[in-house]
């Protein structure tokens, strides 16, 4: 593929991502909190996380290992933070969760194709699309590459004690619903997905591509109005409990 039709690529995804957000406020992906029977046959939730995020993180090995410039130390550290975000994502987050719940077969397939999707956009980028010297050697000790990576890591941080807090709420055999109200829920009560958008924001500055600000605009359209309705839904079930003036949807002392 050339430049160009890789570019038109991604604004065609960068449209796409719009409709997305746009949609979400008024459509309810039926997973998790929002999960609905509508959605259509589903499968346990453990297996539905792995179905959904493992292909990405397949797809890009794929990718990496049939490129020539599998063996560039740059590309190497992208490739290794892209993929211990799906790793923990696909064969460590799903096995830690509790409880019963399902997943349709439907939000599988729309989750797997994005990922392929974002496989492409990002492997396709790093390993054949970028100009060959774009990332020299000492790329590594550049301030975009040191911001991002802490960005990263502090996002990745903050992704995994919040979805370990949201765990750890209730014990075996407790059905009552809780208010998170540690760590970064004191700011906002999303905070998984703050996270989330904090780690890909991160990815986009150390790659300093079109393809990363295309993935991290993503999650923030598809995160974003999920996070609206767990406020309002917060709003509803805990009342005065929920800090409203302190404690926002997805981004601190914001929105």
């Amino acid at each position: 593929m050339s430049l160009h039709a890789f570019n038109i690529f991604l604004i065609v995804m960068a449209a796409v991502a719009l409709v997305v957000f746009v949609a979400l406020f008024f459509v309810d992906a039926g997973y998790g909190k929002f999960y609905d029977k509508k959605w259509g046959p589903t499968v346990n939730n453990k297996l539905g996380w792995v179905l959904m995020e493992s292909p990405v993180f397949v797809a890009m090995l794929v990718l990496w290992l049939c490129s020539d410039r599998r063996d560039d130390l740059v590309r190497l550290a992208f490739l290794f933070l892209f993929e211990l975000h799906y790793f923990q994502r696909s064969f460590v987050f799903p096995f830690r969760l509790r409880g019963k719940s399902r997943m349709p077969l439907s939000i599988i397939v729309m989750g797997v194709t994005f990922n392929v999707l974002n496989a492409f956009m990002q492997g396709g980028w790093i390993f054949y699309i970028s100009p060959a010297d774009y990332y020299p050697a000492d790329w590594l000790t550049t301030p975009k590459f040191i911001v991002g990576f802490l960005v990263f890591i502090l996002g990745m941080f903050i992704n995994i004690h919040s979805d370990d807090i949201i765990r750890n709420l209730r014990k075996d055999g407790d059905t009552r619903h809780y208010l998170p109200t540690e760590g970064m829920f004191r700011y906002v009560t999303s905070a998984n997905y703050f996270g989330e958008i904090v780690e890909w924001v991160g990815f986009a500055i150390l790659t300093w591509s079109w393809a990363g600000a295309v993935f991290a605009w993503w999650t923030f359209a598809n995160l974003c109005p999920r996070a609206a309705r767990i406020y309002d839904r917060y709003k509803a079930e805990f009342g005065s409990q929920l800090d409203t003036k302190k404690v926002k949807r997805i981004i601190p002392f914001i929105y």
